[in-house]
């Protein structure tokens, strides 16, 4: 089952155009360790003397190239056929992810500069282009060590440590080119509301619509059935309006929730009209559902529900950061709901648009997480709070993202515990995060010393059961900061205090086999008897403490030196399944 115009490939899946260009593939490239190529004029006289398998990094071996040493300046360059039939159109250039600066030229003049290694962004490249002839595109990637910018799991050291892996430089997500009217829709924010039974709707229209009439047709439909059809008339750039979405498809005067057990989708069709001139065309879908908390519960669709989520950093053997192909995106969703794992926590990534559609699609829960700065500074605060608001914005619509984790463990914001203005920090991005996005959960500090927070969040990589239950015997102890936890550390800084937020344990395991070449949380299994045994008895002491509502085991799978995964990093199963399964039966 997928959405009514889904299509393989596509880059942007929940703001489809039937017409587009993928520029993945064959690309000229050059590392630039001197940064002489702007002064060198390369985006005249290209100066790169390889090729690059875009959107694959220089550190890949799906690349070709399978370098990983760290080079802060490299160069792209490829011809783009741009049809004479576009002409007269608008020609949007799109990246989906540059890591960590962007600059574009076409046909040598330049275009604009975008900074955020993991948000896409394009460029209107119109007054640059031939219409019927070939056309230059270079990009200049800049990248850095530098730890005060969003990298995640990406090291900031020449060589990969403790659980930080080899850095990623430059394209690592599709580029792609689309052609639209003069006038056309930018932007559709989505908000379904379960209460009112209704869906807002605020469009951004980009163009000229104050001359003559413009029309604004939108058709939404569950189930291959028409469901509601309203036009509006276009007089202004931005407009929001309320859509009733009580209907008869599903039965008398119902409407569909979408959850794990029943993903119920909403296709929607955005159409523009200037008379009977057709401007624009747009598909897209949206989940009626409702993330809240309630008693110590986190609710969905107002109903309590047990997460049970698995963390995945989204890394694969030959493309690190980068997907290999949708099929394998697909394949680990798929395990995931397999291992009756109910959602995944996407840790330190911000992954592929076509990842979080296959989770829209297949009714998977996701923590949505965002890459950590390990400084903090004025530049810290600055690309991080710019770079976090951009990722709120483009992700917002996906019905399966129910939690926003704006940092993780304290990572750029170390003595959060005691320090006033790092806690300001915090704050701050929980209500800017709020402000834009009031329908999900946040967590201020996944795992410890939380600020204000939705859910209280504990990391604990305790080795046995009877210790677990030991140390979570008296939850007043623990919410109350009067005893510590993992390695001595408190669940609120200091001047916090917790209100009765539903607690979950967001990391727990990352037990490892047996392995002289990586790394797993305590000592390491010799059988795959003690592994099973050992996840097996960790899984029920969490789920047999009655005031956790839900948990997330690290991890999926095995990460360059971290081999405490369920799957090697190659996908080969460890254990069965079945065994797997039987864990997370509550």
């Amino acid at each position: 089952m997928t959405t009514k115009m889904y299509i393989k490939d596509y880059p942007r899946p929940q703001f489809v155009r039937s017409e587009w260009t993928n520029l993945n593939g064959q690309w000229s490239f050059g590392f630039d360790d001197d940064n002489e190529g702007e002064q060198a004029k390369w985006a005249e006289q290209f100066g790169g003397t390889q090729t690059i398998t875009v959107p694959f990094t220089y550190e890949t071996q799906a690349s070709g190239i399978g370098e990983t040493k760290h080079h802060p300046y490299v160069w792209y360059e490829r011809l783009i056929e741009i049809p004479a039939s576009a002409a007269g159109k608008r020609a949007i250039l799109h990246f989906q992810a540059v890591d960590y600066v962007a600059k574009v030229w076409v046909n040598g003049q330049y275009v604009g500069r975008h900074q955020g290694g993991y948000t896409a962004f394009s460029f209107d490249i119109t007054p640059y282009i031939v219409y019927g002839e070939s056309n230059r595109v270079t990009v200049k990637a800049e990248d850095s060590m530098n730890a005060a910018q969003p990298r995640g799991k990406q090291r900031w050291e020449k060589d990969s440590f403790e659980c930080f892996y080899v850095q990623t430089t430059g394209i690592w997500q599709s580029v792609w080119l689309e052609y639209v009217n003069a006038t056309y829709i930018k932007e559709v924010k989505m908000t379904p509301d379960l209460d009112t039974r209704s869906v807002s709707l605020e469009y951004h229209v980009a163009g000229d619509f104050a001359d003559e009439e413009v029309r604004l047709e939108t058709v939404i439909s569950l189930k291959g059935k028409q469901v509601k059809r309203v036009v509006h008339v276009v007089d202004r750039e931005w407009l929001r309006f309320d859509i009733d979405l009580l209907h008869e498809v599903n039965g008398p005067w119902k409407m569909c929730y979408w959850s794990p057990d029943s993903p119920n989708l909403y296709d929607i069709e955005f159409t523009l009209y200037r008379g009977e001139e057709k401007l624009d065309h747009v598909y897209s879908y949206f989940g009626m559902r409702k993330i809240s908390t309630r008693n110590g519960q986190v609710l969905l669709n107002n109903e309590p529900i047990y997460q049970r989520l698995l963390l995945d950093q989204g890394y694969w053997q030959e493309s690190h950061l980068t997907p290999p192909s949708e099929e394998a995106i697909i394949r680990d969703i798929d395990l995931i709901l397999e291992m009756g794992y109910n959602g995944v926590r996407k840790h330190m990534k911000l992954e592929d648009p076509r990842f979080l559609y296959w989770c829209d699609v297949k009714g998977v829960l996701v923590w949505s997480e965002m890459a950590a700065t390990f400084e903090f500074n004025d530049d810290a605060i600055q690309s991080f709070t710019s770079e976090w608001m951009d990722v709120v914005r483009q992700y917002y619509n996906h019905p399966c993202i129910v939690t926003w984790v704006p940092f993780n463990e304290s990572w750029g914001i170390m003595n959060v515990a005691k320090d006033r203005k790092q806690q300001a920090f915090t704050e701050s991005i929980y209500h800017l995060t709020k402000a834009f996005d009031a329908t999900r959960l946040v967590v201020s500090n996944d795992g410890w010393e939380h600020t204000v927070s939705d859910i209280l969040t504990l990391h604990d990589y305790v080795e046995s059961g009877d210790e677990f239950r030991k140390r979570y015997a008296d939850k007043y102890s623990i919410v109350h900061n009067e005893i510590a936890f993992n390695k001595k550390r408190y669940a609120y800084a200091d001047g916090y205090r917790y209100n009765g937020q539903p607690i979950i344990i967001s990391e727990f395991g990352g037990v490892a086999l047996k392995n002289e070449a990586g790394w797993g949380y305590g000592h390491q299994e010799t059988s795959e008897e003690s592994f099973i045994k050992r996840i097996q008895d960790l899984h029920r002491a969490i789920k047999e403490t009655d005031y956790i509502a839900g948990y997330c085991y690290t991890q999926i799978t095995d990460v360059q030196q971290e081999v405490n995964g369920l799957l090697t990093e190659d996908r080969k199963l460890k254990i069965p399944l079945d065994v797997v399964k039987e864990l997370n039966k509550l």
